[in-house]
């Protein structure tokens, strides 16, 4: 069995709202990110992601339910889990700093603090670490970000929408330092992210949020092997089943996506009498499309 990097168990966050009623920010949350991987954990704005980094983070506490990283409980023991975790959640620093000033800043508080790869960093992201942070571009503030959260040499490095607001070519940057030079490394990268085309390109894992709830949880390579799209045409065909996610139908043409055994449904709607159009595969960005498009915000699925 893979040792569990960050686990969750029923985990949720309600805010105070402006009635008497809660909000709900994240509901019943149960993530499992194993040791070595690269975790894209997707949603849209407002989705719940921010909230649950920073419960991990420690830096809001759960309403019920539990966290757990590298082992530790964010509630009662966060220093330990910020010694070992590099943390890029917002791009707030001492605005009169320059980036050597924040290297020297930062290094005093991490025992496994690397000047050699604060260099490495500064030279491969081109940033100009002798100018104040508050005078820096977006984009070099988040590299900056990132130098520093990488020079903890962390076991895990969480991030929070990295590459927002960023043009292709810092975006590719940070996307070839994260996979070439630390996930390769053994170590463990959980992304949130509200852009599906990077993720698809990084991420060994997905995690799926929408409105507070994990709608789905799997390897992508499983998501690949096994949502499929499957077309039909036919009279009173089947409109609930294990393996469907989603399923509409306009003038006798039925859209169905499976999250397994398409050929075998599709022999099944064969067998009453249907025509197969299409039976076709499926990217991260239309699964996730029909995910949060749901009318029912239930589904879990785990495939390991």
């Amino acid at each position: 069995m893979s040792e569990l990097v960050v686990e969750t168990r029923s985990l949720a966050k309600y805010f105070a709202g402006l009635g008497q009623k809660p909000v709900t920010a994240v509901d019943g949350l149960n993530m499992h990110i194993e040791r070595g991987s690269i975790y894209g954990f997707v949603g849209r704005n407002g989705a719940g992601k921010t909230t649950t980094i920073r419960m991990l983070a420690g830096l809001n506490a759960p309403t019920r339910g539990s966290a757990r990283v590298l082992g530790l409980d964010p509630q009662h023991e966060r220093i330990g889990i910020l010694e070992r975790t590099g943390f890029v959640i917002d791009r707030t620093m001492m605005p009169y700093m320059t980036g050597n000033d924040l290297v020297r800043f930062n290094r005093g508080f991490f025992a496994r603090w690397s000047n050699e790869m604060a260099k490495r960093y500064a030279d491969a992201l081109e940033i100009p670490m002798d100018r104040k942070f508050k005078k820096l571009s977006h984009g070099n503030k988040t590299k900056l970000s990132l130098l520093l959260a990488l020079a903890q040499n962390p076991e895990l490095l969480v991030l929070d929408e990295p590459t927002a607001g960023l043009d292709p070519v810092v975006t590719d940057q940070l996307v070839r330092v994260l996979v070439e030079d630390f996930a390769n490394d053994g170590r463990t990268i959980l992304m949130s992210s509200h852009h599906l085309s990077e993720v698809e390109r990084v991420a060994d894992w997905v995690g799926i949020i929408d409105r507070g709830k994990l709608l789905l949880e799997a390897r992508l390579d499983d998501i690949r092997a096994n949502y499929r799209r499957v077309r039909a045409v036919g009279e009173r065909l089947p409109e609930r089943a294990a393996e469907i996610v989603t399923v509409s139908a306009t003038e006798g043409v039925f859209d169905y996506v499976l999250s397994a055994g398409a050929e075998g449904f599709a022999a099944s709607l064969r067998g009453q009498g249907a025509t197969i159009l299409e039976v076709t595969p499926m990217n991260l960005s239309e699964i996730f499309l029909q995910l949060v498009g749901k009318e029912s915000h239930v589904l879990v699925e785990v495939l390991a």
